[in-house]
C-alpha cells in the first residue's frame, strides 16, 4: 500500500522539512529528509541518499532564485538515482516554477506556498500510488 513508502523531502528550510516529515508521517509515510543545500555543497551525496532510502515519491523546493534552484533540481532528477520517481514540487510562486517546468513528465504535481498540507498529503499519496500500480524500474 501507498502508505507505507517513502518519501523524501528536500527543503532549503529546516522547519519546513520538519513540518512536512510530521505531516506525511501522520498520514502513514516513512519519511526521510535532507536540507538542498547541503547536498548542493557536496555535504550530503544525493545518489547514496537516494540508493540508500530508496524513496517512492520526492517532495522538492524550489526556492529563489527560481531559474538556478530549478538547473539544480534538474541536475538531481538526471541521475540514474532519481531514474522513474515522481517528485511533487513545492515553491513559492507557483506559475514561475510551473513555466519553468513546461510539460514535464516526471514532475507529478506543483503545489504553491503557503501549503495547504492536505494537497501536499494527496499529492504525495497520488504519486505513490501510480508508482505502485505503474512502476517503471522493475529492479527497484
Amino acid at each position: 500500500m501507498a502508505e507505507s513508502s517513502t518519501i523524501a523531502v528536500f527543503n532549503t528550510s529546516e522547519d519546513t522539512t520538519d513540518l512536512l516529515r510530521m505531516v506525511l508521517e501522520q498520514a502513514g509515510f516513512t519519511v526521510v529528509t535532507a536540507l538542498i543545500h547541503a547536498m548542493r555543497d557536496g555535504k550530503l551525496d544525493f545518489t547514496a541518499f537516494m540508493g540508500e532510502h530508496k524513496p517512492q515519491v520526492v517532495v522538492y523546493d524550489i526556492a529563489l532564485p527560481y531559474d538556478a534552484h530549478w538547473r539544480l533540481f534538474e541536475h538531481f532528477r538526471a541521475t540514474p538515482a532519481a531514474k522513474d520517481i515522481p517528485f511533487v514540487v513545492t515553491t513559492t510562486n507557483r506559475a514561475q516554477v510551473a513555466k519553468l517546468a513546461g510539460l514535464e513528465r516526471q514532475l507529478y504535481e506543483i503545489v504553491g506556498k503557503p501549503y495547504d498540507l492536505e494537497q501536499v498529503v494527496r499529492a504525495v499519496k497520488e504519486a505513490a500510488r501510480q508508482r505502485s500500480v505503474y512502476p517503471h524500474d522493475a529492479a527497484s
